[in-house]
Parts: C-alpha cells; structure tokens; sequence
C-alpha cells in the first residue's frame, strides 16, 4: 500500500475513533450525572488535565524531533552534492590519461544515487539501489588509488583526492542511517493511545451541556488528527506528501555539470 494513502487511514481512523470515544465518553458522564450529580464530577479535572497535559507535551517532542529529523535529511543532500562535487574536481589532479574511466563512473555514480532515492520503493529496492552505488564506489576507490601511484601523477594527488573521496563514500552512510532514525514504535502507540483516552475524558466533561457541541468534538479531533499525521510525514519524507525531492535537484545540478564537462573538456 502506498505510505501517503497509508498515512491517511490512519489519520482518518484516529479522526473517527476520536469522535467516537467524545460520543462513548459523553454517554457515560450523562448517566453518571444522573445517578450521582456531586460525585461525578469529584476529581475528574485534575485527572483530565494531566492527561491532556501529558498528551500535548508528547505531541510537541514529537513533532519537535521529526521537524530536526527531516532538515537533518535535507541537509545531508547538500553534504553529499558538496562531497561528491569536491572528489569530482580533485580528478584534475590527476594525469590525463587516467581521468576519462574516473569521471565517467563519477556520472555513473551521481545517477546511481538520485535513482536511489528517487525511484527505490521499499526496503528491498532500497537495498539494491544502495548495493550498486556501493560496488561503484569500491571501483572509484580502486581507479583513484591506482591513479595516484601512475607515472605522472604529482605527489599531493593522494594526499588531496584520496580524503575527498573517503568522504564522499562516508556520507552515503550517513544517509542510510539517517533514513532509519524514527521514534521508537511504542512512541506512537502512546501518541495513539493518549488521543483516544484524552477524547473519552473529553467527552465525559461535555456531559453537562443539554445538547451535543459538534463544532467542538470535530475541531478537537481534527486537530489531533492532522497534528500526528504530520508527523508520520515528517518522519518519512521520501513516501509521503510532505518530500524532500526539491533538494535532490542539487544532484541533479551535479550531474549536468558533468555532461558539460563532456562536452567542454578541460585543457590541460
């Protein structure tokens, strides 16, 4: 199933099991006023407090950390481009006649790793995306180190191109890792468990109106609702409606770059 469409159930099913936990709620404390008007409501506000209170500070690290999480994502787009770019421009270092296999899998690589992210639905394309962007970065490697030993190559070529390149190929790591940083699942659970024991007591506290505040149930639920499905979106912005594609385009930038290096060879 699609993750967006997913995402939307699930919002959609927090919407109405709120409404109808304000509805389950409203019931119980319209009998329990009338069987017992003073007793009711004894106490009932400090504890619907303390669970409101508890489920609005869960929501505000939650939606705290994944809005860190996803500028984390965003940045790392810019670190690779950057690492990448730099390891790319290092080649001139090198001599001409071992320059042309290099960048030639440098653009292989560059479109390695945009289909990667771009196009790898679920965990298993993911991890043949990655396994073939690894495999080119074990032949870059090799070429490179290959290169700087050749006849003609200048002493500090190692000592520039080769840490560039460490650090192109350390980032894709961090990317990995930074695709897989969520909150715990029990983290969930609670922010789930919360919205439907906070719309109960709610309800409850509605008991003393004559008449049912629909404007008030519905905004309360949408309100939660929308808030926990933001960030499930956050939290993957490769599957659902709030993306990080847009900074892709710093790749895709790179990559053109290259083609023009083609067809503008550098004059040595």
């Amino acid at each position: 199933m699609d993750y967006a469409l997913y995402a939307a159930l699930l919002g959609l099913g927090l919407f109405f099991g709120m409404l109808l936990l304000l509805e389950v709620g409203r019931r119980i404390g319209v009998h329990r006023l009338a069987q017992d008007p003073e007793g009711a409501r004894a106490g009932f506000g400090t504890i619907e407090g303390a669970v409101l209170a508890l489920l609005g500070l869960l929501l505000a690290f939650t939606v705290s950390g994944a809005g860190t999480r996803f500028d984390l994502r965003r940045n790392l787009v810019v670190e690779e481009t950057n690492a990448i770019g730099t390891a790319y421009l290092r080649l001139d270092m090198l001599p001409s006649a071992v320059q042309p296999m290099l960048r030639e899998n440098f653009r292989r690589y560059v479109d390695a790793r945009l289909k990667v992210y771009r196009e790898s639905q679920g965990p298993s394309a993911f991890a043949i995306g990655l396994a073939t962007g690894t495999r080119l970065q074990g032949e870059i490697w090799r070429q490179a180190v290959a290169a700087v030993r050749s006849d003609g190559a200048p002493p500090q070529a190692a000592v520039v191109l080769l840490p560039a390149l460490n650090q192109m190929i350390d980032i894709t790591t961090t990317r990995a890792m930074a695709t897989k940083m969520h909150p715990p699942l029990i983290i969930f659970i609670m922010l789930f468990a919360l919205a439907l024991v906070s719309a109960l007591l709610s309800g409850y506290g509605m008991a003393g109106g004559k008449s049912r505040s629909w404007l008030h149930m519905v905004c309360f639920a949408s309100i939660i609702s929308v808030t926990i499905y933001v960030i499930l979106d956050l939290e993957y912005p490769r599957l659902g409606l709030i993306r990080i594609d847009a900074f892709d385009q710093a790749l895709v930038d790179l990559r053109e770059s290259m083609n023009r290096d083609i067809q503008n060879p550098r004059q040595k």
